[in-house]
């Protein structure tokens, strides 16, 4: 069995991964980087649109307060104010970093970085990159990590975060392509994970996302808030059916697209919530002013915050005015140019025409919402990111509490840099701190781990792994999806027991070494805690409010908007268990911004 000492594992090689190991690194950690797939590949190349920072390029009455304000209104006020302090305050500066070191961004008249509109921002606040910001995001970090030096593990799965007492001791992985168990000994360990999305049937994440993060987290005995909120992209491709889900960017709407139903009606006036209505045109006329005189008018409805929109594009589609394949229509080719469109979504333009034979720059794109981001992931304290657990730390989607019930597009980005710095600098200073005295990994947990992941090849006339994420996947999609309802929920958690005795049996075939049938098995442990958490907060949070949905509790509820619901692994590690927590309390100071 392989064995490595480090001061600092980092689980992931997204934004935050990344971003989290150099900051280790330079900090004086001994730094490794443990990714699921290949260096390059994580899901942050699917960000697109941009960076949100208040750096006031565009607009110099742009700043952290009113970037603070934005995001907490995009939350519904759920959020650790907190996190959403430090995001807004420091996301500029991160920015100018990635800058430094190589990062290619799209520029002003004047020479700055440029700055694109996107829903639910006050200001153009996105940095951009074309329409490639996360592919620009990666390509900068990961050749800052490799010219640093930082060891990296790629196509190695971590299954287990060991303890000694309430501290964390270090990891074990095993190679997907040779089956090999390794040991990592180290006193901090980074979750930087990513999602939940491959729980669902349609989704714009990549395979990686099975909750491996928030199961880790939870096993250790972490716990999780905010899991009922899953955002649900409001413009996924939905033709044809082999890239159903795949992300259509927010940036066509803040280049000018716009929705449309069947009969050809922009139908977004209808569903303006009373809570933007001040800031939101409510006709077409003062809508595609706002594009050249952005003073003087108010927002296209198009660019009210994902949660909006993408409940009123379902509404639409359920009322029998969807397209032909099931979606809306958003056009963008009778409102610009098609060397426009090409030049500012060069990636939506190619992706349209090789996947889908159609050329946005001619005709409208078929759309419709994809389960794409989960506000909810690992309690952690706002400034280091550190969670209950002495030496766990979580960044990025797998943590929570940024975001509060809805997360605004371009804050991603954003959050995987100021927290994936924060939290590597921390885990540094903690690993320092111990000296001599560092947890040791016990070889029994060692043992107990190894045997644990070995299990599926133990079954005999068990069922195959793939039918049970299928089931997970096509029933997860109909019960806890954009629109909930008590009886759905009851019966989803129904279905999720039954899903959990179908896996306790559950066979591989053959043997270790490049067996997807195996790495599946032992993701599908992770997807079905992380869809027990999701639909038992769902069923617990009795009203609407950013990405959950009830139907059974159409608006918000004050008493709900005051607190968090935190769920943990039973003491039998078998089920969920869950509970009320209070929200942070925000300073007096910070609540100035929302009188």
């Amino acid at each position: 069995m392989e064995r490595h000492t480090y001061d600092v594992v980092v689980i992931g090689a997204g934004g935050a991964g990344l971003r989290a190991a150099i900051a280790a690194h330079e900090s004086g950690a001994r730094t490794a980087i443990v990714c699921k797939s290949l260096l390059g590949k994580a899901h942050t190349v699917m960000a697109e649109g941009g960076i949100a920072a208040a750096m006031g390029n565009r607009w110099p009455e742009d700043n952290w307060e009113v970037h603070f304000r934005d995001t907490m209104r995009g939350g519904k006020m759920l959020n650790n104010w907190r996190m959403a302090q430090l995001h807004a305050q420091e996301a500029p500066e991160r920015v100018q970093e990635l800058e430094d070191w190589g990062a290619l961004f799209d520029r002003t008249d004047d020479g700055l970085i440029s700055q694109r509109d996107f829903g639910g921002h006050k200001y153009a606040r996105l940095a951009h990159v074309g329409d490639r910001t996360g592919l620009e995001m990666i390509r900068t970090l990961q050749q800052r990590a490799v010219a640093l030096g930082i060891d990296v593990f790629m196509e190695c799965t971590v299954t287990d975060i060991f303890k000694d007492g309430s501290k964390v001791a270090g990891a074990f992985a095993y190679w997907r392509e040779s089956g090999r168990f390794i040991v990592f000994d180290a006193p901090s360990v980074i979750l930087a994970t990513g999602g939940i999305g491959k729980s669902f049937k349609v989704t714009s994440n990549s395979w990686e996302y099975t909750g491996d993060g928030h199961a880790l987290a939870m096993r250790a005995g972490a716990s999780l808030i905010n899991m009922e909120f899953v955002q649900f992209h409001p413009t996924g491709m939905v033709w044809p059916p082999s890239v159903k889900g795949l992300l259509v960017t927010e940036s066509v709407r803040g280049d000018g697209g716009i929705l449309k139903n069947s009969e050809g009606k922009r139908f977004m006036f209808d569903y303006i919530p009373e809570f933007f209505k001040a800031e939101t045109a409510d006709t077409v006329e003062e809508a595609d002013a706002w594009y050249d005189d952005k003073k003087n008018n108010r927002r296209p409805p198009e660019l009210l915050p994902r949660d909006e929109v993408a409940r009123a594009i379902n509404s639409e589609i359920k009322a029998g005015r969807g397209t032909p394949h099931g979606g809306i229509y958003l056009d963008i080719a009778s409102r610009r140019t098609p060397e426009f469109i090409r030049k500012r979504l060069p990636s939506m333009y190619h992706q349209f025409k090789e996947l889908a034979d159609v050329d946005i720059t001619a005709e409208p794109m078929e759309i419709g919402p994809t389960c794409h981001y989960v506000m909810g992931g690992v309690e952690v304290d706002a400034d280091t990111q550190e969670s209950a657990v002495t030496g766990l730390y979580a960044v990025g989607e797998c943590s929570g509490g940024m975001h509060g019930s809805n997360r605004l597009g371009g804050n991603s980005l954003g959050d995987l840099l100021v927290f994936g710095k924060r939290a590597g600098e921390a885990a540094t200073t903690y690993a320092a701190s111990l000296g001599d005295h560092r947890p040791r990994v016990d070889e029994a947990d060692v043992k107990a781990a190894q045997t644990s992941a070995l299990a599926p090849f133990e079954v005999e006339g068990g069922e195959n792994p793939y039918t049970i994420q299928s089931d997970l996947q096509q029933s997860m999609n109909d019960l806890v999806g954009i629109i909930r309802t008590r009886t759905e929920l009851e019966e989803s958690l129904a279905e999720i027991e039954a899903f959990k005795v179908r896996a306790s049996t559950m066979v591989v075939e053959g043997h270790r070494q490049y067996n997807p049938g195996w790495h599946l098995a032992l993701d599908l442990r992770n997807m079905l805690i992380v869809s027990e958490c999701i639909a038992k907060a769902a069923l617990a949070r009795e009203e609407s409010r950013g990405g959950h949905t009830r139907d059974d509790f159409p608006g918000p509820n004050d008493e709900w908007g005051t607190k968090n619901l935190v769920v943990n692994l039973n003491e039998a590690g078998t089920g969920v268990d869950l509970h009320e927590k209070p929200l942070p309390e925000m300073p007096d100071e910070l609540k100035g911004y929302f009188a």
